[in-house]
């Protein structure tokens, strides 16, 4: 009978939505001074990824890329349940767009061995691209389930069914594994961390010889990656020019309680859309 299966999710630190990052002279983020959080899409593969180890059995592998502070997002997936971690971090890997990108994960996958499952989030807040789990998909071969807001394992048959959303509705799918899952974000929320897995890490964290045999860092000669193919070198996509629409806040007045016609005269007062019709 097929199982306990091996699961890989793919997570992201990427800059905190609430914080003002700026940009660097190349137009690039400054990720430097950007506080740091999980990319929120990748919240909902992690839930997919615990939710089938709970379920039908197996082990979770946490792979990132990202320089050394990206350790921070697997420690948080060890508090929340997952078994090991891996962290690609390399300078190599600095500006690569998301066919770099693919092609660096996919190398790191390989590298860490068998799999069944593998989850992706549905995108980067900071990139909002959507196309790095189909990518890793393609070069690996596998069938892939974009969209995806709810699944189930076939044991016996070593299927997967899952349903995913498209335009105008949803669409039933059944796969053969192994497979790659992009999770959407109308899938379960991420469960709160459990008290175990936050005192492992807390644990680890104050023994760094026993973090090593759970976190391992990579680099592209380990996973056997051409380096011309990863960072600026392997990317093609061009950012011409980047320019910073505003600043974050302002304010806004709420008309509510009142006739529709009262409510309607208030906004355009305030907004002077009447003195605008009028010269129109």
């Amino acid at each position: 009978m097929p199982g306990p299966y091996d699961i890989f999710v793919l997570v992201k630190q990427v800059p905190d939505q609430g914080s003002k990052a700026g940009l660097n002279p190349d137009g690039t983020i400054d990720r430097a001074r950007a506080k740091r959080m999980l990319n929120p899409f990748d919240r909902y593969a992690l839930q997919a990824a615990l939710h089938t180890k709970r379920t039908y059995g197996g082990r979770v592998t946490c792979i990132s890329m990202g320089p050394p502070p990206a350790v921070e997002v697997l420690l948080e997936a060890l508090e929340h349940g997952v078994d090991r971690g891996v962290l690609l971090s390399d300078r190599r890997l600095a500006a690569s767009d998301t066919l770099a990108t693919a092609y660096a994960l996919h190398k790191t996958i390989l590298w860490c061995g068998h799999y069944d499952l593998i989850f992706c989030g549905l995108q980067t807040t900071d990139g909002d691209t959507a196309q790095v789990g189909p990518q890793i998909a393609e070069r690996l071969n596998l069938p892939q389930v974009t969209y995806c807001e709810d699944f189930s394992l076939d044991v016996e048959n070593d299927r997967l069914k899952a349903r995913r959303i498209i335009e105008g509705g949803c669409q039933h799918v059944i796969s053969q594994l192994p497979a790659l899952i992009t999770v959407a974000n109308s899938y379960h929320p991420l469960e709160y961390k459990s008290f175990r897995g936050a005192w492992k890490v807390a644990y680890l964290q104050r023994h760094a010889d026993e973090l090593s045999k759970v976190i391992t860092t990579v680099d592209l000669d380990i996973i056997g990656a051409e380096s011309d193919r990863c960072g600026l070198k392997g990317s093609p996509t061009i950012v011409a020019h980047t320019d910073k629409v505003g600043e974050l806040g302002g304010s806004c007045k709420v008309s509510e309680g009142q006739a529709p016609e009262i409510m309607v005269s208030d906004v355009l007062k305030a907004s002077n859309v009447k003195e605008f019709l009028a010269v129109s």
